[in-house]
């Protein structure tokens, strides 16, 4: 599984209030009954997409200060009858606020103790949303950008996912998913600053407001973080998470199931995320008494907008493929499992029983009638791997799941093809070592991938084939290869087939609904591979 760390929190992304407020801001030319919208909910009007534009404006020019401001959720307590009449004085106080009144460019302390006295209505609104209930109250806390970037290079220096990532990075670069000079945890650090719009630290047990974003936008952004907390108070947020994350890389004895596993992490953060999102969802179309099991339409608008970013998000549109589509997917992909399963069996099942029994796998999260079916997609076989890399020591091993094929899908051939692709996934690997002689050698990789047909089979290799061309240089192929010199013509590529590169060769072999892929190795080793993997596949 290739994937950017979570770096031990949960935090709601700015480019996704945009496309809340852009999806949203459809529903509010609908006609709406004239009763009474449930407490903690304003009017969709006066959330719409300028909001993102105005808090952007004011990012830019704060970055030099800070706010060492900190509130404990023991103060400022009140009735919900207190709450409700706080609320209503304020909106108009905020709506006849201007950005330019405030000379820090942050929130003003009036508008943030209004926040920070909203957090009890919000967090019931979560409650009686999701079923699920409150255990206790909710430390809340203001924070500056400062505060923030810190505690994410500190998470992401102490955290073990990113300890792993940063020895994936040398392979999502033999993937092409990277540029090979790309300083991956540097970007990751600057993109989250860029996009944090608000977290809960499940260690302190904190939602976390952040001082240079407008109070308009951090009510939606409560609704998500306070459903985190209630998923920490009700099933161990922290604990639950940390039970999909081991690192198999670790372990000397492999197991076929080792590998499924290797994407239960992703599995659980698309619930995690996904049910944070249904709530937001409720909570803004709550006005128009509309919701997300009745209003499908919004979820697809949602994670439409969504993908496109805002004109300020400079460094989420320059992210590659990769990087967005691995950040936005516990959102995307997850409300859509949310809502799905919320329209199928009801708030039961979407909130509880997925923390119960979790999905195991992206295809799980990605097509959810597969998790509610209960479909079982068997782990492929593993070769014997310290006897055919007797020679090498490893580097680097994960899944590779429906949603990577799905990146890999779109970033050689394009979205479209990549839609037709990964929902004929049945199952995948890499393996990536290092030669014992040489350890700063090129990296060799084996990548094995099953699929539903050997028609999708040979789609899938033609895919990989495509992407080729732009990941090395020098491409040459063997004789007797017999294909087109442009490998974007490829449709479908069934056989055997080697190229040389700079980097070694390259072989790419399909056998029934079998794919094996092998980069860099000497052609003894691929031969062995050959036999392993096809022999195990026919039985």
């Amino acid at each position: 599984m290739l994937r950017p760390s979570r770096a031990g929190m949960v935090w709601a992304f700015a480019f996704l209030l945009l496309a809340l407020s852009l999806a949203c801001t459809a529903f509010s030319q609908a006609p709406a009954p004239q009763s009474q919208a449930p407490a903690g909910t304003d009017k969709i009007s006066d959330r719409k997409s300028s909001a993102a534009t105005d808090s952007k404006s004011q990012d830019d020019k704060n970055k030099s200060s800070a706010d060492d401001n900190a509130v404990d959720s023991d103060q400022d307590k009140s009735s919900d009858q207190d709450k409700s009449s706080d609320q209503d004085k304020s909106g108009d106080q905020e709506k006849s606020t201007k950005p330019e009144s405030n000379p820090a460019n942050k929130i003003t302390p009036q508008q943030a103790e209004q926040l920070f006295h909203e957090v009890d209505t919000i967090l019931d609104f979560a409650s009686k949303d999701t079923e699920l209930p409150i255990k206790h109250s909710v430390k809340r806390r203001l924070t500056s950008r400062e505060e923030v970037v810190a505690y994410l290079k500190k998470n992401m220096a102490e955290d073990k996912d990113v300890q792993r990532l940063r020895r994936t990075e040398l392979v999502l670069k033999k993937f092409g998913l990277l540029p090979k000079d790309f300083d991956l945890q540097t970007f990751l650090v600057s993109l989250l600053e860029e996009q944090v719009a608000g977290y809960y630290d499940a260690n302190t047990k904190t939602v976390n407001l952040l001082d240079w974003v407008l109070p308009e936008l951090q009510r939606p952004v409560l609704a998500h973080e306070l459903t985190h907390a209630l998923q920490d108070q009700n099933f161990g947020l922290d604990k639950w998470l940390k039970k999909g994350s081991d690192d198999i890389d670790s372990k000397k004895n492999l197991t076929p199931d080792d590998i499924t596993k290797d994407e239960n992490s992703e599995a659980r953060q698309a619930i995690v995320e996904g049910q944070a999102m249904v709530t937001l969802l409720d909570y803004m179309l709550a006005p128009l008494h509309r919701n997300v099991a009745d209003s499908p339409e919004i979820v697809d608008m949602l994670n439409e907008d969504m993908q496109t970013g805002t004109p300020e998000s400079v460094q989420y549109k320059n992210a590659p493929i990769f990087l967005k589509e691995s950040l936005t997917f516990p959102y995307r992909y997850g409300v859509q499992f949310e809502a799905a399963v919320l329209r199928a069996q009801g708030k039961a099942k979407a909130f509880s029983v997925p923390f119960e029994n979790p999905p195991r796998t992206s295809r799980e999260i990605m097509e959810p009638k597969t998790y509610l079916a209960g479909e079982h997609i068997p782990p492929l076989p593993l070769p014997d791997f310290k006897k055919i890399f007797k020679d090498y020591d490893r580097f680097d091993i994960g899944a590779i799941g429906e949603f990577d094929v799905d990146i890999l899908a779109e970033q050689y051939a394009g979205k479209d093809v990549a839609n037709q692709i990964y929902p004929n996934w049945r199952g995948g690997y890499y393996y990536s070592v290092h030669p014992k002689k040489n350890p700063q050698g090129d990296l060799g990789l084996v990548f094995v991938s099953r699929w539903a047909s050997i028609k999708a089979a040979e789609e899938f290799a033609g895919v990989y084939a495509q992407g080729m061309a732009a990941r090395y240089k020098n491409l040459e192929a063997m004789p007797g290869n017999n294909l087109p010199a442009n490998l974007k013509q490829l449709r479908t590529l069934g056989g055997d087939h080697a190229w040389k590169t700079a980097e070694g060769d390259v072989v790419i072999a399909v056998k029934g609904d079998t794919v094996l892929v092998t980069e860099s190795l000497d052609a003894s080793i691929t031969e062995q591979f050959r036999h392993a993997v096809f022999a195990s596949s026919a039985q």
